[in-house]
């Protein structure tokens, strides 16, 4: 216990002395200038919403291929998400290695058109739509990609169901990259290279294709610890102690190599991750948070730590979807954990909050009203790390004049637009 202690002590005096050095070599002042009145406003705080498609969950409430219907949606969830004070919006475009937009590598989602492999009517592009129509209202639209997941069954749907994909799926045609989970459903292995390079390739179709602000991932990686790689762990674990350990690498490489390779791409994009909230817990690792709910570290083999140190991402949102005081995961405690986490980073720190659990009607709940989301913004205001919030999800925003009404006022809209959105406004 004592050597942990020492080891945080001497990691966190590293940083504050090169954090120190950074400032006071000059560097800084060489490269800007100080006297430009851009560089002397503060960046607008990232105002989030996540519009999820897998399930229908938010778009469109009902598949089809009729782009008016499609179209007259997506308006309607910008004009909405506007209104409320939001200047981004997080849209779920491949949410079981399917696609919102024409995609070279993943079939048409069977959540926008009904089928998998139909596309809209009179070659319609979503993606084209959300990104223009986002931009017109000085909004940034980040694509939101699900990376592993390849079906994501019904009760009353077949488990492990091949014949549900296109003959034209990568699943179907490289049928030894995919895992059976005992969920019932199929995922990409991880630990193979081809995999990786896929979840690349695919990726930049869409930095290279569309004018998005950011690739952005959620908190699904691995599904479980029981997951069925243990041959692929033969071939490619060599020099790894444990499966464990060799997991969370492949995650790391996945991100490592994406992040290089957008930076490396022909414009500006951001890259960032939505991890569950809990890292891990004090009881199980000597830098864990307090709180004694699942680990992302141990059940999903994603270790947000190493993509903050190694600066993998531009931006990270915990899904810190607990209240105040809970004492299983308190919202306090973990955003002071992700905020010391990422102090004197280079990446962003966003907030992501259960917009959905909002709304009982009972008084002595901590989930009455629009509450808890008014107490945790306060709240992150006395972080001065915390760059910002992410809201899920679009239906509970669309469902709750109460939530706009709190984000709106609590955001000061309306008011004069300024900053990053408006600047990607006049770019495309």
């Amino acid at each position: 216990m004592m050597r942990g202690i020492v080891l945080q002590l001497t990691t966190g005096l590293l940083i504050v002395l090169l954090f120190l050095g950074a400032v006071f070599s000059g560097s800084f002042a060489e490269t800007h200038d100080l006297s430009d009145p851009e560089m002397m406003q503060p960046p607008e705080p990232m105002k989030g919403i996540w519009v999820a498609t897998v399930l229908n969950i938010d778009y469109p409430k009902e598949s089809t291929i009729d782009p008016d219907l499609l179209k007259a949606e997506a308006i309607a969830i910008l004009d909405t998400a506007k209104n409320a004070g939001l200047n981004a919006v997080f849209l779920q475009v491949r949410p079981t290695s399917d696609a919102f937009y024409p995609s070279v590598y993943f079939p048409w989602s069977k959540y926008l058109t009904g089928t998998q492999g139909t596309p809209p009517a009179n070659a319609f592009d979503p993606l084209d739509f959300w990104v223009e129509e986002a931009h017109l209202r000085g909004m940034e639209l980040h694509a939101w990609l699900n990376p592993y997941r390849i079906t994501k069954k019904k009760i009353n749907e077949p488990p492990h169901d091949f014949a549900s994909l296109t003959t034209t799926h990568p699943a179907r045609l490289n049928p030894e990259w995919v895992v059976a989970h005992t969920d019932g459903n199929l995922y990409f292995d991880p630990g193979i290279p081809q995999v990786r390079q896929l979840l690349i390739d695919s990726a930049m179709e869409l930095v290279e294709n569309y004018a998005i602000d950011g690739i952005h991932f959620d908190d699904y990686f691995y599904p479980g610890k029981d997951f069925d790689d243990a041959v692929t762990f033969a071939v490619y674990g060599q020099g790894f102690h444990s499966i464990e350990d060799w997991r969370r690498e492949n995650v790391n490489t996945l991100i490592r190599d994406l992040y290089r390779t957008i930076q490396e791409g022909p414009r500006q994009v951001r890259f960032g991750i939505s991890p569950f909230g809990i890292w891990a817990n004090d009881t199980s690792h000597f830098l864990g948070s307090a709180t004694r709910g699942n680990q992302t570290y141990f059940s999903h083999y994603a270790d947000p730590l190493t993509w903050i140190r190694e600066g993998s991402i531009d931006y990270i949102a915990p899904q810190l979807y607990w209240h105040i005081g809970f004492d299983i995961a308190d919202y306090h405690v973990l955003l002071d954990w992700w905020h010391r986490a990422t102090l004197f980073s280079s990446v962003d720190l966003y907030i992501g909050h259960a917009a959905y659990r909002t709304g009982s009607a009972d008084l002595n709940h901590p989930w009455y009203g629009v509450n808890e989301i008014n107490r945790q913004l306060t709240l992150n205001k006395g972080y001065s790390g915390v760059a910002g919030s992410i809201f899920y999800n679009y239906s509970a925003l669309e469902d709750s004049l109460a939530l706009q009404g709190l984000l709106a006022d609590f955001y000061g809209y309306p008011k004069p637009l300024y900053g990053k959105a408006v600047q990607t406004l006049h770019t495309y």
